[in-house]
């Protein structure tokens, strides 16, 4: 299989999705691609342990994309070798009454990884600059000063939004959560045989919903608001990977492959090392353990 470097998939310039793969040929097997993913996971596994010893980091994953795109299946199998403590998702609904009466980022502060440990956003903060840019209509909804109807939202809104994002993961990243964020690349025939399937497949039907196929007629509409966000906010803090994601198996190991590469530049995640005085007294303390009756 072919090796895979980050940076082929980092966004450190303007990019536009249309110009972008969504398919990728690793060159191996089905096998060969789940191998390599099982080794990823257990590295995974060993950096996480060390990092919750160390409890200085806490990391954060966004995963967006559009239906079908595979964020649900590659949590799944990415990190199911974590410590089950270590690692928690969160999936971001549509707002309730109380996330309402909040700004929006209120909610996304509230599970922020603990020190030591993994949070994956499955959809994220971004959905603030996504779904709502496409259906502004939802704006309405949050009770913003100045914000009466649709057409009080300007452009000037998102830009000034979109700073807010930056500062929200600039706030968070200078205060020890490490922020890795992955667009799943997915092309619009790959979508439309995916939800075939979920009709066509009867233990995937209950996955349908024709919001699905409404969702899926704003696609071009999507990909603007993807791309500009995307562009935006794609900082070296924070940045954004674009993976291609029609193959959803080579999709995970390429998301666990950066993973795993972006945490080994933190170097000074280390295991604490034993405190002087249990260090002196090791072989007295064990003695004392195998005696003990």
């Amino acid at each position: 299989m072919k090796s895979i470097d980050p940076e082929d998939y980092k966004v450190t310039g303007p990019i536009q999705l249309s110009n972008l793969p969504t398919h990728f040929d690793g060159g191996g097997d089905d096998d060969d691609q789940e191998h390599k993913l099982a080794k990823v996971r257990m590295k995974l596994s060993e950096i996480q342990d060390v990092m919750y010893a160390h409890n200085r980091y806490g990391v954060l994953i966004c995963l967006q994309g559009m239906d079908t795109s595979g964020k649900d299946s590659l949590i799944r199998e990415v990190f199911k070798e974590l410590n089950s403590r270590g690692v928690v998702v969160h999936s971001f609904k549509t707002p309730n009454s109380a996330e309402l009466d909040h700004d929006y980022l209120w909610r996304h502060y509230l599970v922020l990884p603990e020190k030591g440990k993994f949070a994956v956003f499955n959809r994220s903060h971004y959905e603030n600059v996504l779904v709502t840019r496409v259906h502004p209509e939802y704006i309405l909804n949050e009770n913003l000063p100045g914000i009466e109807k649709v057409d009080d939202i300007t452009p000037e809104f998102w830009e000034n939004r979109m700073e807010q994002i930056r500062n929200f993961e600039k706030h968070i990243s200078q205060n020890g959560t490490l922020v890795l964020k992955f667009f799943l690349h997915m092309s619009k025939e790959e979508q439309r045989q995916r939800l075939l399937r979920r009709l066509e497949e009867k233990e995937h039907n209950w996955k349908f919903s024709t919001g699905d196929l409404k969702e899926r007629e704003l696609w071009d509409d999507y990909m603007h608001c993807y791309e500009e966000a995307i562009n935006k906010t794609s900082t070296e803090i924070a940045p954004w990977y674009i993976i291609p994601a029609d193959d959803k198996e080579m999709a995970r190991y390429i998301v666990g492959k950066i993973i795993w590469e972006e945490m080994q530049k933190h170097t000074d995640i280390q295991e604490p090392k034993m405190d002087d005085e249990i260090l002196d007294n090791i072989k007295m303390y064990k003695q004392m353990l195998k005696e003990e009756k």
